[in-house]
């Protein structure tokens, strides 16, 4: 690596690059660049990269956070969408020969696929990425559902949607959003952002998010898609109870009231409870349970 050039991360070297190829951030992709080389690190120590792991990235930008993974990483690929970026990307990571950058929408890529062609087999494979804002929850659940066991998953977000993530029940931030993620991985903050690390700032702070697998739980739902379709239901109306919820969703006949009853008796639940008060546990039982009731 040309050692003399100070690192993409930095506020003169980001100011340069965004000056010299004349770009301006692109609301419409999220676009905010992070120049604060002591995050940059710290997301990556937060990823525990090392030289025998294999990294996927979503949006590269400049190539700040991608250089300070390829210094510890085996080899990085990165999905970039915005084609202005491919020739800024091709001059500003030239001095590394373990990055691949693909010019495709992670929403349309076939994860599996590109893992398997650009991969060598028997290395960790993880995820590092600052997500772009608008299209977080898509993303992750994208990648959550790719079929790929991601050894670690450490990527920024907007702070409120992590806030989310991460919120037990019984609390304002729980919701459907809450209950899917903790389905599918053990999700923790892994540390915080202020939005003055980016040029230019955006309007909210950020958090960096660190999803690991998780060990099998003690019950499994029937179908994953339908306790994911359960659990939004039972969200639609938040100040309802969770009673209203499920008459919303099965009707409000004499019959199904009595097989609704039936089925929170048996589980053990109350039906004067709010969703938030659910744990993730109580859903997958109900999603159970009405499902051998014949309601799902």
């Amino acid at each position: 690596m040309n050692n003399s050039a100070p690192e993409i991360g930095s506020p003169a070297r980001t100011k340069a690059i965004l000056t010299r190829y004349r770009l301006v951030a692109k609301k419409s992709l999220g676009q905010n660049f992070l120049s604060d080389l002591n995050i940059l690190r710290n997301i990556v120590n937060a990823a525990e990269v090392t030289e025998d792991d294999n990294v996927i990235e979503i949006g590269p930008g400049i190539g700040a956070l991608t250089e300070q993974i390829a210094k510890g990483a085996r080899k990085v690929v990165a999905f970039e969408i915005d084609e202005n970026l491919l020739p800024v990307l091709d001059e500003t990571l030239a001095d590394y020969d373990n990055i691949k950058i693909i010019n495709q929408d992670i929403l349309k890529a076939n994860l599996a696929e590109v893992i398997h062609e650009e991969f060598e087999p028997g290395h960790p494979v993880k995820l590092v990425a600052n997500l772009p804002y608008y299209i977080t929850t898509p993303i992750l659940m994208g990648v959550l559902q790719s079929g790929v066991a991601f050894d670690e998953i450490v990527v920024m977000m907007q702070k409120e949607v992590a806030d989310r993530l991460v919120a037990e029940p019984g609390t304002k931030a729980y919701g459907s959003l809450s209950v899917v993620m903790q389905y599918k991985a053990h999700v923790a903050v892994a540390f915080e952002v202020p939005r003055t690390a980016f040029i230019p700032q955006p309007n909210v702070d950020s958090a960096i998010i660190r999803l690991t697998p998780r060990e099998p739980l003690p019950v499994k739902p029937y179908e994953e898609e339908a306790l994911f379709k359960f659990v939004k239901g039972c969200f639609i109306h938040r100040r309802k109870t969770l009673w209203n919820n499920l008459q919303g969703l099965f009707g409000k006949q004499p019959e199904v009231r009595e097989r609704l009853e039936s089925v929170l008796e048996t589980v053990g639940v109350s039906r004067q409870l709010r969703p938030e008060r659910l744990t993730l546990i109580n859903f997958i039982e109900l999603t159970n349970a009405f499902h051998n009731e014949g309601l799902m």
